[in-house]
């Protein structure tokens, strides 16, 4: 197998579970501005497929083997029914690659109801958005001479 074909699966992998890995690695492997998109996109919405459709009956599995006395109103808790009650699916979907992991935010859309379909719109495009700024981003952080010369 291609090893650019390897370092590409194996940064997609990631993205199943970290948003942020997709471009901070596909950039340090040397992809180019569209190719880092698109393994970081691809990796999150994979996720987001994957638990959209798995996400009730994992849930249910996971709560009856690991229930344990939690408090039920953590802050995190607590912070995420806020975000939900003011900016609805689309809060919970722009924060998701800032705050969350695209799993987690998938499973807090399909807890609180969504529907899949606005589930899959919504997250991707916030990951088509956090790509293309954390890419930008990250393009230019390199460019800083300190960068350039410890890299370089």
């Amino acid at each position: 197998m291609n090893e650019s074909l390897i370092t590409f699966f194996g940064i997609y992998i990631l993205c199943l579970f970290k948003f942020i890995a997709g471009p901070v690695l596909g950039s340090a492997a040397g992809y180019g501005f569209w190719e880092i998109i698109l393994v970081t996109v691809s990796g999150m919405m994979s996720s987001v497929f994957i638990f959209t459709f798995l996400g009730k009956s994992l849930k249910k599995t996971l709560q009856l083997r690991f229930k344990k006395k939690s408090t039920v109103f953590s802050k995190r808790s607590r912070s995420i029914v806020s975000l939900w009650k003011k900016y609805g699916e689309i809060g919970i979907a722009f924060a998701t690659p800032l705050f969350l992991t695209p799993i987690g935010g998938t499973l807090i859309l399909v807890s609180f109801g969504s529907k899949k379909r606005k589930i899959f719109l919504h997250m991707f495009w916030s990951a088509i958005f956090w790509a293309v700024v954390f890419s930008l981003s990250i393009e230019q952080i390199l460019r800083i001479p300190f960068f350039e010369r410890l890299l370089g």
